[in-house]
């Protein structure tokens, strides 16, 4: 499954799609020009445990490192994923 991104002026989501739709999102706002928030993960009940989210994270923090980002986990389950990892850290 690809990983797709749309960006406006002050938001994102990284998306995997599937035959259904949306499978699992991560959303962010923009603050400023060097932070994003990472505000929503959601996986789809029929595409749990299926490692979605923590992969959704991870292009997260890949994005962030590649535009030179720092990332504030507003959301739970991105905030979980991140402290338990510390390759994660370095885009705190």
């Amino acid at each position: 499954m690809d990983i797709l991104h749309e960006e406006s002026e002050t938001k994102g989501r990284f998306y995997i799609e599937d035959d259904t739709g949306t499978a699992a999102e991560i959303t962010y706002s923009k603050a400023g020009s060097d932070k994003i928030i990472i505000d929503h993960t959601q996986v789809n009940d029929k595409n749990r445990g299926e490692g979605l989210g923590k992969k959704l994270v991870d292009h997260v923090v890949e994005f962030a490192r590649k535009q030179q980002l720092t990332v504030l986990p507003l959301c739970p389950f991105a905030r979980s994923v991140i402290s338990k990892d510390p390759d994660l850290q370095d885009v705190l």
